[in-house]
């Protein structure tokens, strides 16, 4: 959570004086850079703690009016379609990464592989936290307090 809020710090901070100087008529060119590297990062981080805190790639609306063995099934196929994702995040963000060693961004000459590194990181975070979800699911149970707040009509 703290690399998302420095994340969106930055980039705000980044777009703001990117306004300024080029309102002043002496704009800093390496300022798109800068913010392009923090939203990159940016996103693919907080879809990695958006996965760890359950808030998003899960379907929490159907499955929360679920109850035990259902429950149990749709919450682990959820997680293993996520798994899924995220290791293809890996493994096909770590080909692009590598191709990217031999692009760069002009006039810096940065690697582009500065910018997509954050898809197979936050790929191999996602797939972390799936699996961690899926044990805890499956020793402890899927439900949790919050589910029986605005529980209308459980399915059985």
């Amino acid at each position: 959570m703290i690399l998302c809020g420095v994340s969106i710090i930055g980039f705000t901070t980044s777009v703001f004086f990117d306004v300024v100087t080029r309102e002043l008529g002496a704009p800093w060119l390496w300022l798109q850079q800068v913010t392009t590297g923090f939203f990159a990062w940016g996103v693919f981080i907080g879809m990695a703690a958006a996965a760890r805190r359950n808030d998003h790639l899960y379907l929490v609306e159907i499955t929360k009016r679920l109850t035990g063995p259902k429950r149990t099934f749709m919450e682990s196929f959820n997680r293993l379609v996520v798994l899924g994702v995220a290791l293809c995040m890996v493994w096909f963000g770590y080909k692009n990464a590598l191709l990217d060693l031999g692009s760069f961004r002009m006039p810096s000459l940065i690697p582009l592989t500065y910018y997509t590194a954050s898809v197979p990181l936050s790929g191999l975070l996602i797939a972390l936290f799936a699996i961690e979800q899926l044990v805890n699911g499956w020793n402890h149970g899927f439900e949790g307090p919050e589910d029986t707040a605005d529980l209308r009509e459980p399915v059985e």
